[in-house]
């Protein structure tokens, strides 16, 4: 079964974290690089406060009932007793401010006379004090998208997180060097029409941001959070898309769960079923799966206080399997829900006796549930603590699937699916921070700030096209890519064809990605010294994507580690014209019977033996200078 999104009434509403190009943090004169080492760690376990109307947020709780420890990692120069939060923060850096209020006068908005630094509650460990600090710019206006105007929500200025390391599921490990980082949060409008137009919006925002030269680049530098949704649903959050030929996936795959939970819900209700007969019985089954061969189950129980709780869960038999569209059911919903308590043993009626797990123990779990011939059952399996949380939080999404889709925050995983985060955050996670006085915004600043809004997307690319004598497509692609900034130091420093430096770090770094390679090896400082040795004559043209495909593979860990072991070192025309000779020499039988006609066959055997050792161009004229003296010499 396929569903048209264009029946669905899909709205997609993005919010745009940007990092800033700024020379220090946002509330420390700690530098924004990324550290190469750490040398100091230390551990927390945080927990949640109470907002001013003492409320506990529901996204806080979630996470709070993981029960992980953070580990940090610090060092010198990349964050200071701010990150650790053992020092109040500096005042806000002026530059980052400033780009803020760039960007708000560049999409029409309304900035607040007064800015004030609020807390942000966010206790997964991605912030060392428990809370983001945020602060509300701007807001209102639009962004100009091929003539159309969609409506701007909120520009916000905020410290970006903490960098993940690692998770060994009782720790999770993170590096201090991003935490502080300066982002601008802009928040648009909900959008509506097909996927790729919905993306337009997306790059022509990115675009903008670029346009400035006041932002980061580079993986990770932008981040995409899209809130879903679809007639009959709720909005759901999802965080961390990356790139834009992602988005689209995301879109359609999240539009279409969602859809599949409107029709699990309608047909739930035309069975009738009543969310108090949802977990209206939890029974310990530990004794009834003590002797199981089950391997999953023997597992659990090789763990700490290991406990089996079984859920009855009424009406539901044949709907926690049900699928309305191939791989969206129930039962996937649940198993990522456990998963973020780090249990991987979640078992349901509908798919046993299944997993080792026999015929006869799921009837004594059936009975010792009293259950019924249309009633349903949920097993879980684990630590008896992290049971505890996970048994209410399967109830809890059962019943929420009589309505559909649940408001909830969801990540993006690479392939362009979602996977469930935690519940959506409410207001009672924001109040102010009592340690920074607010910043007045006059008039006169914004005066002063109106002669540097970035100019139009299409006025910039067409300077880089002049000023580098390519065409506009080279020109908007190394705009839209992370290396316009080391394309313009190369230009500048070399006197390589913009036009090549250009069409390598765009078209052939984008067919690498497509076939799974990273571009994270491909720092700037390696793509320059690629280009210099080009430029000095140490390694030819045709070499250039082997070494970025040979760095990418990991196979490679330095510049001269992929030359040597590529063996593109750049040859003499001596030792090319001698590599030519023997090319010939070896198929003269060929060159006797066709003369210039095997021109063709000995170029294709010349660059099996001398890729990436000499231009293309110049093997090229070279042999068809030597096959026309012997063909024109009469030896044939």
């Amino acid at each position: 079964m396929t569903t048209d999104l264009s029946s669905l009434d899909l709205k997609v509403g993005f919010e745009i974290h940007q990092q800033l190009a700024t020379k220090s943090k946002l509330f420390c004169n700690c530098s924004c690089a990324e550290a190469e080492t750490y040398g100091r760690t230390f551990v927390r376990r945080l927990r949640p406060t109470q907002s001013e109307l003492g409320a506990y947020d529901p996204a806080a709780m979630f996470e709070f009932s993981k029960m992980r420890l953070a580990e940090y990692h610090a060092s010198a120069g990349t964050s200071c007793l701010v990150e650790a939060d053992e020092e109040p923060p500096h005042e806000v850096n002026p530059e980052a401010l400033e780009t803020a209020l760039v960007f708000a006068l560049a999409l029409h908005s309304r900035v607040m006379d007064e800015v004030h630094v609020m807390r942000k509650i966010v206790i997964d460990g991605s912030n060392t004090s428990g809370f983001q600090r945020t602060m509300l710019v701007a807001s209102g206006g639009y962004l100009d998208v091929s003539g159309k105007k969609v409506g701007v929500q909120s520009i916000c200025l905020e410290e970006d997180a903490s960098k993940a390391l690692g998770d060994d599921k009782q720790i999770k490990k993170y590096g201090l060097d991003r935490l502080g980082v300066p982002l601008v949060e802009i928040a648009l409008e909900p959008v509506t029409g097909k996927p790729d137009e919905i993306m337009q919006v997306a790059l022509t925002l990115g675009r903008l941001l670029r346009a400035s030269k006041r932002v980061a680049r580079g993986l990770g530098s932008i981040r995409q959070d899209v809130n879903v949704s679809i007639l009959g649903g709720a909005v759901v959050e999802v965080k961390g898309v990356q790139q834009l030929d992602q988005l689209i996936k995301v879109i359609e795959h999240e539009a279409t769960r969602q859809h599949g939970f409107v029709l699990i819900a309608e047909k739930l209700k035309e069975n009738k079923i009543a969310k108090d007969g949802i977990g209206d019985r939890v029974e310990d089954v530990t004794d009834l799966l003590s002797k199981s061969q089950s391997k999953v189950v023997k597992k659990i129980f090789e763990g700490i206080r290991p406990v089996f709780r079984a859920i009855r869960v009424r009406g539901f038999a044949g709907m926690i399997g049900y699928e309305p569209y191939p791989g969206i059911r129930l039962g996937k919903e649940l198993g990522e829900l456990v998963r973020f308590y780090d249990l991987g043993g979640v078992f349901h009626s509908d798919e046993l006796p299944n997993y080792g797990i026999t015929k006869e123990e799921v009837e004594s779990v059936r009975a010792r549930l009293d259950l019924g011939g249309n009633d349903a059952f949920v097993i879980v399996g684990g630590p008896e603590e992290k049971v505890s949380f996970a048994t209410d939080a399967i109830v809890r999404r059962l019943a929420a699937a009589l309505d559909g889709v649940p408001a909830e925050t969801r990540a993006a995983t690479l392939d362009g699916r979602t996977v469930f985060s935690r519940p959506r955050p409410g207001a009672a996670r924001m109040y102010p921070e009592t340690d920074i006085p607010t910043i007045p915004v006059t008039g006169k600043m914004l005066d002063a700030l109106s002669g540097k809004v970035p100019r139009p997307w299409d006025e910039v690319v067409d300077a880089i096209a002049k000023k580098y004598s390519m065409n506009k497509k080279l020109a908007s692609q190394i705009f839209d890519s992370d290396y316009l900034s080391v394309f313009e130091q190369v230009v500048a420093s070399t006197k390589v064809q913009p036009t090549f430096v250009a069409s390598k770090l765009t078209e052939d770094i984008t067919s690498l990605q497509r076939q799974g390679l990273d571009p994270a090896a491909l720092t700037d400082q390696i793509i320059a010294e690629v280009f210099a040795k080009l430029d000095a004559g140490q390694i030819a043209k045709e070499s250039v994507i082997l070494i970025f495909e040979k760095l990418m593979k990991k196979e490679a860990g330095t510049v001269d580690d992929a030359v040597k072991a590529l063996g593109v070192s750049s040859i003499s025309d001596d030792e090319l014209a001698f590599a030519l000779d023997k090319v010939i020499g070896d198929n003269m039988a060929q060159v006797r019977e066709k003369g210039m006609g095997a021109l063709s066959m000995l170029m294709g055997r010349s660059m099996a033996i001398l890729r990436g050792k000499a231009d293309g161009q110049k093997i090229n004229a070279m042999l068809k200078e030597k096959l026309e003296k012997m063909v024109g010499s009469g030896k044939k």
